[in-house]
Protein backbone atom coordinates (compact mmCIF):
# COMPACT_ATOMS: atom_id res chain seq x y z
CA UNK A 1 0.00 0.00 0.00
CA UNK A 2 1.38 3.43 -1.00
CA UNK A 3 2.41 5.62 1.93
CA UNK A 4 0.95 9.10 2.31
CA UNK A 5 2.42 12.02 4.23
CA UNK A 6 -0.27 13.95 6.11
CA UNK A 7 2.02 16.32 8.01
CA UNK A 8 1.01 19.97 7.87
CA UNK A 9 -2.15 21.68 6.67
CA UNK A 10 -4.98 19.64 5.25
CA UNK A 11 -8.02 21.67 4.21
CA UNK A 12 -11.52 20.27 4.62
CA UNK A 13 -12.88 21.66 1.37
CA UNK A 14 -16.30 23.31 1.25
CA UNK A 15 -18.88 22.72 -1.48
CA UNK A 16 -19.88 26.09 -2.99
CA UNK A 17 -23.45 26.42 -4.25
CA UNK A 18 -25.11 28.85 -6.63
CA UNK A 19 -28.29 30.68 -5.65
CA UNK A 20 -30.35 27.84 -7.16
CA UNK A 21 -28.43 25.39 -4.91
CA UNK A 22 -26.62 23.71 -7.78
CA UNK A 23 -22.92 23.05 -7.24
CA UNK A 24 -20.81 26.02 -8.30
CA UNK A 25 -17.87 24.36 -10.04
CA UNK A 26 -16.31 27.66 -11.08
CA UNK A 27 -16.13 28.73 -7.44
CA UNK A 28 -14.80 25.31 -6.47
CA UNK A 29 -12.03 25.72 -9.04
CA UNK A 30 -11.16 29.18 -7.64
CA UNK A 31 -10.84 27.82 -4.12
CA UNK A 32 -8.72 24.83 -5.14
CA UNK A 33 -6.33 27.03 -7.14
CA UNK A 34 -6.10 29.41 -4.18
CA UNK A 35 -5.32 26.57 -1.78
CA UNK A 36 -2.67 25.05 -4.03
CA UNK A 37 -0.90 28.40 -4.40
CA UNK A 38 -0.90 29.01 -0.65
CA UNK A 39 0.85 26.28 1.29
CA UNK A 40 -1.89 23.65 1.49
CA UNK A 41 -0.29 20.24 2.01
CA UNK A 42 -3.35 18.13 1.12
CA UNK A 43 -7.06 18.45 0.45
CA UNK A 44 -9.90 16.59 2.13
CA UNK A 45 -12.91 16.09 -0.14
CA UNK A 46 -16.46 15.25 0.91
CA UNK A 47 -15.95 15.71 4.62
CA UNK A 48 -18.30 17.39 7.09
CA UNK A 49 -17.36 20.85 5.81
CA UNK A 50 -18.44 19.86 2.30
CA UNK A 51 -22.07 19.43 3.45
CA UNK A 52 -21.74 15.85 2.21
CA UNK A 53 -24.99 14.59 3.82
CA UNK A 54 -26.84 17.08 1.59
CA UNK A 55 -25.18 15.98 -1.64
CA UNK A 56 -26.65 13.44 -4.07
CA UNK A 57 -24.57 10.48 -5.22
CA UNK A 58 -24.02 11.86 -8.72
CA UNK A 59 -22.94 15.18 -7.27
CA UNK A 60 -20.42 13.43 -5.01
CA UNK A 61 -18.96 11.62 -8.01
CA UNK A 62 -18.72 14.80 -10.09
CA UNK A 63 -17.28 16.87 -7.21
CA UNK A 64 -14.65 14.19 -6.57
CA UNK A 65 -13.80 14.01 -10.27
CA UNK A 66 -13.53 17.80 -10.46
CA UNK A 67 -11.25 18.01 -7.43
CA UNK A 68 -8.97 15.28 -8.78
CA UNK A 69 -8.80 17.04 -12.14
CA UNK A 70 -7.97 20.43 -10.63
CA UNK A 71 -5.41 19.11 -8.15
CA UNK A 72 -3.77 17.04 -10.90
CA UNK A 73 -1.51 15.14 -8.53
CA UNK A 74 0.09 18.20 -6.95
CA UNK A 75 -0.99 17.30 -3.40
CA UNK A 76 -2.63 14.23 -1.87
CA UNK A 77 -6.43 14.04 -1.77
CA UNK A 78 -8.19 12.38 1.16
CA UNK A 79 -11.77 11.34 0.39
CA UNK A 80 -14.46 11.14 3.04
CA UNK A 81 -16.41 7.87 2.97
CA UNK A 82 -18.19 6.92 6.17
CA UNK A 83 -21.55 6.15 7.65
CA UNK A 84 -23.51 4.40 10.35
CA UNK A 85 -23.95 1.11 8.47
CA UNK A 86 -20.70 -0.81 8.08
CA UNK A 87 -21.85 -2.85 5.11
CA UNK A 88 -23.12 0.25 3.27
CA UNK A 89 -19.82 2.03 3.92
CA UNK A 90 -17.86 -0.85 2.40
CA UNK A 91 -20.20 -0.98 -0.58
CA UNK A 92 -19.69 2.75 -1.13
CA UNK A 93 -15.91 2.32 -1.02
CA UNK A 94 -16.10 -0.54 -3.52
CA UNK A 95 -18.24 1.37 -6.02
CA UNK A 96 -16.19 4.58 -5.83
CA UNK A 97 -13.53 5.24 -8.45
CA UNK A 98 -10.52 5.87 -6.21
CA UNK A 99 -8.03 6.72 -8.96
CA UNK A 100 -6.34 9.94 -7.84
CA UNK A 101 -7.28 9.45 -4.18
CA UNK A 102 -4.49 8.90 -1.63
CA UNK A 103 -6.45 7.91 1.50
CA UNK A 104 -9.93 7.62 2.97
CA UNK A 105 -11.37 9.57 5.90
CA UNK A 106 -14.04 7.56 7.72
CA UNK A 107 -16.08 8.96 10.58
CA UNK A 108 -17.16 7.11 13.72
CA UNK A 109 -20.70 5.78 13.10
CA UNK A 110 -23.33 8.33 14.10
CA UNK A 111 -26.92 8.30 15.36
CA UNK A 112 -27.12 4.61 16.27
CA UNK A 113 -24.41 5.17 18.93
CA UNK A 114 -22.41 1.91 18.84
CA UNK A 115 -20.46 0.66 21.85
CA UNK A 116 -16.65 0.83 21.84
CA UNK A 117 -16.63 -2.80 20.69
CA UNK A 118 -19.02 -1.86 17.88
CA UNK A 119 -16.73 0.99 16.80
CA UNK A 120 -13.75 -1.36 16.81
CA UNK A 121 -15.57 -4.01 14.78
CA UNK A 122 -16.77 -1.32 12.32
CA UNK A 123 -13.24 -0.16 11.58
CA UNK A 124 -11.86 -3.71 11.63
CA UNK A 125 -14.28 -4.67 8.86
CA UNK A 126 -13.48 -1.55 6.82
CA UNK A 127 -9.73 -1.97 7.28
CA UNK A 128 -9.88 -5.50 5.89
CA UNK A 129 -11.71 -4.31 2.75
CA UNK A 130 -10.34 -0.85 1.96
CA UNK A 131 -7.80 -0.58 -0.88
CA UNK A 132 -6.33 2.67 0.46
CA UNK A 133 -4.91 3.93 3.79
CA UNK A 134 -7.58 5.00 6.27
CA UNK A 135 -7.81 8.01 8.58
CA UNK A 136 -10.39 7.37 11.30
CA UNK A 137 -12.35 10.39 12.48
CA UNK A 138 -13.51 10.98 16.04
CA UNK A 139 -15.98 13.87 16.34
CA UNK A 140 -18.37 13.10 19.22
CA UNK A 141 -20.05 16.49 18.97
CA UNK A 142 -21.52 15.31 15.67
CA UNK A 143 -21.70 11.53 16.05
CA UNK A 144 -23.02 11.34 19.62
CA UNK A 145 -20.32 8.82 20.58
CA UNK A 146 -16.73 9.38 21.65
CA UNK A 147 -14.16 6.88 20.41
CA UNK A 148 -11.96 6.44 23.46
CA UNK A 149 -8.18 6.47 23.44
CA UNK A 150 -8.26 2.74 24.25
CA UNK A 151 -10.38 1.98 21.17
CA UNK A 152 -8.31 4.23 18.90
CA UNK A 153 -5.08 2.56 20.04
CA UNK A 154 -6.59 -0.90 19.66
CA UNK A 155 -7.46 -0.13 16.04
CA UNK A 156 -4.05 1.44 15.40
CA UNK A 157 -2.15 -1.55 16.77
CA UNK A 158 -3.98 -4.21 14.80
CA UNK A 159 -4.48 -2.58 11.39
CA UNK A 160 -1.45 -1.07 9.72
CA UNK A 161 -3.51 0.50 6.93
CA UNK A 162 -5.26 2.69 9.53
CA UNK A 163 -2.60 5.37 9.46
CA UNK A 164 -4.03 8.23 11.53
CA UNK A 165 -6.89 9.59 13.56
CA UNK A 166 -8.48 12.97 13.01
CA UNK A 167 -9.23 13.88 16.61
CA UNK A 168 -12.01 16.39 17.24
CA UNK A 169 -13.10 15.32 20.70
CA UNK A 170 -11.69 18.50 22.24
CA UNK A 171 -10.26 16.34 25.03
CA UNK A 172 -6.55 17.10 25.22
CA UNK A 173 -6.01 14.45 27.90
CA UNK A 174 -7.46 11.80 25.59
CA UNK A 175 -5.47 13.10 22.61
CA UNK A 176 -2.28 13.14 24.65
CA UNK A 177 -2.85 9.54 25.72
CA UNK A 178 -3.20 8.46 22.08
CA UNK A 179 -0.02 10.29 21.09
CA UNK A 180 1.93 8.87 24.02
CA UNK A 181 0.94 5.25 23.37
CA UNK A 182 0.44 5.07 19.59
CA UNK A 183 2.38 2.55 17.51
CA UNK A 184 4.97 3.60 14.95
CA UNK A 185 3.36 4.61 11.67
CA UNK A 186 0.14 5.87 13.25
CA UNK A 187 -0.35 9.62 13.61
CA UNK A 188 -2.71 12.08 15.29
CA UNK A 189 -4.20 14.94 13.27
CA UNK A 190 -6.09 17.82 14.84
CA UNK A 191 -9.74 18.11 13.88
CA UNK A 192 -10.20 21.29 15.90
CA UNK A 193 -8.63 24.44 14.48
CA UNK A 194 -8.51 26.21 17.83
CA UNK A 195 -6.59 23.34 19.47
CA UNK A 196 -4.20 22.60 16.63
CA UNK A 197 -1.21 24.35 18.18
CA UNK A 198 -1.67 22.51 21.48
CA UNK A 199 -2.11 19.17 19.71
CA UNK A 200 1.09 19.69 17.71
CA UNK A 201 2.88 20.55 20.96
CA UNK A 202 1.70 17.18 22.30
CA UNK A 203 3.08 15.42 19.20
CA UNK A 204 0.35 15.72 16.56
CA UNK A 205 1.37 16.12 12.93
CA UNK A 206 -0.97 18.91 11.79
CA UNK A 207 -4.62 19.60 11.13
CA UNK A 208 -7.53 18.95 8.82
CA UNK A 209 -8.79 22.51 8.91
CA UNK A 210 -11.89 24.57 8.22
CA UNK A 211 -10.03 27.87 8.69
CA UNK A 212 -7.60 26.86 5.96
CA UNK A 213 -10.28 27.37 3.29
CA UNK A 214 -9.92 31.11 3.79
CA UNK A 215 -6.39 31.51 5.18
CA UNK A 216 -4.20 28.67 3.91
CA UNK A 217 -0.98 30.69 3.88
CA UNK A 218 -1.29 32.36 7.29
CA UNK A 219 -2.86 29.44 9.11
CA UNK A 220 -0.55 27.01 7.32
CA UNK A 221 2.45 29.06 8.43
CA UNK A 222 1.33 28.65 12.04
CA UNK A 223 1.07 24.89 11.55
CA UNK A 224 4.46 24.60 9.85
CA UNK A 225 6.26 26.76 12.41
CA UNK A 226 4.83 24.59 15.18
CA UNK A 227 5.91 21.40 13.40
CA UNK A 228 9.45 22.81 13.15
CA UNK A 229 9.43 23.44 16.91
CA UNK A 230 9.26 27.21 16.51
CA UNK A 231 6.47 27.54 19.04
CA UNK A 232 7.08 31.23 19.79
CA UNK A 233 6.47 32.08 16.13
CA UNK A 234 3.52 29.68 15.98
CA UNK A 235 1.87 31.26 19.03
CA UNK A 236 2.32 34.69 17.49
CA UNK A 237 0.60 33.56 14.27
CA UNK A 238 -2.11 31.75 16.21
CA UNK A 239 -3.09 35.02 17.89
CA UNK A 240 -4.38 36.34 14.56
CA UNK A 241 -7.13 33.72 14.66
CA UNK A 242 -8.25 33.88 18.29
CA UNK A 243 -11.55 35.62 17.45
CA UNK A 244 -12.06 33.84 14.13
CA UNK A 245 -12.01 30.32 15.61
CA UNK A 246 -15.16 30.94 17.64
CA UNK A 247 -16.97 32.89 14.91
CA UNK A 248 -16.49 30.09 12.39
CA UNK A 249 -18.45 27.65 14.54
CA UNK A 250 -20.86 29.67 16.68
CA UNK A 251 -23.70 29.21 14.15
CA UNK A 252 -22.50 25.81 12.98
CA UNK A 253 -20.09 24.70 10.30
CA UNK A 254 -19.71 25.34 7.40
CA UNK A 255 -21.97 28.39 7.83
CA UNK A 256 -19.15 30.42 9.38
CA UNK A 257 -16.51 29.64 6.77
CA UNK A 258 -19.00 30.19 3.96
CA UNK A 259 -19.80 33.66 5.31
CA UNK A 260 -16.09 34.38 5.42
CA UNK A 261 -15.46 33.10 1.89
CA UNK A 262 -18.43 35.13 0.66
CA UNK A 263 -16.94 38.28 2.18
CA UNK A 264 -13.63 37.39 0.53
CA UNK A 265 -15.53 37.15 -2.79
CA UNK A 266 -14.88 33.46 -3.44
CA UNK A 267 -18.44 32.08 -3.25
CA UNK A 268 -22.12 32.80 -2.81
CA UNK A 269 -23.25 32.58 0.81
CA UNK A 270 -25.48 29.59 0.12
CA UNK A 271 -26.02 26.36 2.05
CA UNK A 272 -28.49 23.50 1.64
CA UNK A 273 -31.21 22.92 4.19
CA UNK A 274 -31.27 21.99 6.97
CA UNK A 275 -28.15 24.17 7.14
CA UNK A 276 -28.61 27.93 6.86
CA UNK A 277 -26.25 30.92 6.73
CA UNK A 278 -24.99 32.60 9.88
CA UNK A 279 -27.20 35.04 11.73
CA UNK A 280 -26.84 38.70 10.74
CA UNK A 281 -25.16 39.39 14.09
CA UNK A 282 -22.52 36.73 13.48
CA UNK A 283 -22.05 37.84 9.88
CA UNK A 284 -21.30 41.37 11.10
CA UNK A 285 -18.80 40.07 13.62
CA UNK A 286 -17.08 37.99 10.93
CA UNK A 287 -16.85 41.05 8.69
CA UNK A 288 -15.33 43.04 11.56
CA UNK A 289 -12.90 40.23 12.37
CA UNK A 290 -11.72 40.14 8.77
CA UNK A 291 -11.14 43.91 8.83
CA UNK A 292 -9.25 43.67 12.11
CA UNK A 293 -7.16 40.79 10.80
CA UNK A 294 -6.23 42.79 7.71
CA UNK A 295 -5.33 45.83 9.81
CA UNK A 296 -3.24 43.72 12.20
CA UNK A 297 -1.33 42.13 9.34
CA UNK A 298 -0.65 45.52 7.76
CA UNK A 299 0.56 46.99 11.07
CA UNK A 300 2.84 44.04 11.82
CA UNK A 301 4.30 44.06 8.30
CA UNK A 302 5.08 47.77 8.60
CA UNK A 303 6.90 47.45 11.93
Amino acid sequence: MVKIDLHGLGVALITPFKEDESVDYEALTRIIKYLLKNRTDYIVALGTTAETPCLFEEEKKEITRHIIEQVNGRVPIVLGIGGNCTKATIEQINRTDLAGISALLSVVPYYNKPSQEGIYQHYKTIAKEAPLPIVIYNVPGRTGTNMTAETTLRIARYFSNVIAVKEASGNLTQIGEIIKNKPDGFEVISGDDGLTLQIIELGGIGVISVTGNAFPMLYGSMVHEALKGNFKAARFLNEYFKDIYELLFVDGSPAGIKSMLYLLKFIENKLRLPLVPTRDETFGKIRNALTMLGDSLKNDLNK
